[in-house]
């Protein structure tokens, strides 16, 4: 029945265009893409990296995710954490899995992100 996961949606405020492109264009490295025309009144913005599709969507209210998260693989955690301490992003490791490490970080809005990374067995 399922065949792949097409995208992650987490939730933004209205205001947050700017404070979102900021973040995962140049902190997490995700490029923007057209949302189809028949979206574009919905607001929100649609990102992509190496297949990871993205998508925020304007909440009103809005309340982050303290709890559901993403939960990104990166290439390299060490690499991860300089990039992020390089742009002010605080992160919290918590424990580690077999075979995984990782660490959280919020989003400007407070929405919970995974980043983690496969390790070897």
């Amino acid at each position: 029945m399922i065949e792949e996961l097409h995208h992650v949606q987490i939730a933004m405020p209205k205001s947050g265009y700017e404070d979102a492109r900021n973040f995962y264009l140049n902190v997490l490295a995700f490029s923007e893409v057209e949302k189809p025309d028949e979206l574009l009144g919905r607001g929100g913005i649609w990102l992509e990296s190496q297949g990871v599709r993205l998508h925020l969507g304007v909440e009103d209210p809005f309340l982050p995710a303290k709890k559901a998260h993403p939960g990104f693989r990166v290439n390299s955690l060490e690499q991860t954490i300089e990039r992020l301490d390089r742009a002010g992003v605080a992160f919290q490791t918590d424990v580690q899995l077999p075979n995984i490490k990782r660490v959280y970080i919020e989003d400007p809005f407070g929405n919970r992100i995974e980043l983690l990374e496969v390790t070897a067995a």
